[in-house]
């Protein structure tokens, strides 16, 4: 469909969105959903094949231009030359979306250093790395809204030790630019997923029984969808969201409130759930 299922279709018109991690999974809905809105997208990724079979997927999909970029966002100079690129283009940047990032799932005990070091400079310190970016480039001077995708961080995130420790850095960063920029026009948020049916599911190791269970572990009984991430991003950029800053929104089912001493039946017609593979995909 190439319509929103949700907002009006010139919600977004005249801005400029760009989201990281664009090439698969939210990345992919969350172009998609904004591009839908009348914005102007830009998707990157560190993989060349990637985004930019992305990007023509998207385009022929929607019938207008979304542009893909390459740029690894532990690389600053790569950051800073790729905000330039966009701006060169563009003309301005009002959306950053920093969904780039990536883990292993992993006991605490097997994370290696490189392992540690790579999954903090990833989530992290290129969150950091695109934010500056563009802050210093364009949106200090001009405003504009920075929404962070991060995890469930409030509780634990067992076998996810580098990771929900880099995500809990982003929001706190996120809280405290928020206010140290509120006088310049810019709004940061956050979207906490919990379990999303997508591609990073591929992630987890087989013969744990991990994705098999996630569903059971969700007061809701089922799995977010991409898009139910995406509308929040759209939700947050839009003017709905122009009095919300430094707030971190979980989107979760449930997933984070509930404790197992309250026991919640599975459904007896419970489906297992699927994850979407875009056309431009191969399916597997």
């Amino acid at each position: 469909m190439s319509i929103s299922r949700v907002f009006r279709d010139d919600l977004l018109a005249g801005q400029v969105a760009v989201v990281t991690g664009g090439g698969t999974g939210i990345g992919v809905a969350t172009a998609r959903e904004l591009a839908r809105l009348g914005a102007r997208v830009t998707i990157a990724s560190r993989k060349a094949a990637v985004v930019e079979r992305a990007a023509a997927g998207l385009s022929d999909e929607l019938g207008r231009a979304v542009h893909a970029d390459v740029c690894d966002i532990r690389d600053r100079e790569g950051v800073s030359a790729f905000v330039a690129r966009t701006l060169a283009r563009e003309g301005r940047i009002d959306l950053l979306v920093n969904n780039g990032g990536g883990q292993f799932f992993a006991p605490a005990e097997a994370i290696t250093p490189n392992g540690w070091d790579a999954v903090i400079a990833t989530n992290l310190t290129g969150t950091w790395n695109l934010t500056r970016a563009v802050a210093d480039a364009w949106m200090l001077a001009n405003g504009g809204s920075v929404i962070n995708i991060t995890m469930l961080t409030r509780r634990t995130f067992v076998g996810m030790a580098h990771s929900v420790s880099a995500r809990a850095g982003v929001e706190a960063m996120t809280r405290t630019l928020a206010v140290e920029w509120a006088s310049r026009g810019i709004r940061l948020n956050c979207i906490a997923p919990g379990f999303v049916a997508s591609s990073g599911l591929r992630r987890y190791p087989q013969g744990l029984g991990l994705v098999e269970k996630m569903q059971s572990l969700v007061p809701m009984k089922r799995l977010a969808t991409t898009e139910e991430i995406a509308w929040w991003v759209a939700f947050l950029a839009s003017p709905a969201g122009a009095y919300v800053t430094g707030q971190t929104l979980t989107v979760d089912g449930g997933k984070e409130l509930w404790g197992d001493y309250w026991p919640i039946p599975d459904p007896p017609d419970m489906r297992p759930f699927e994850i979407p593979v875009e056309p431009w995909e191969d399916d597997r």
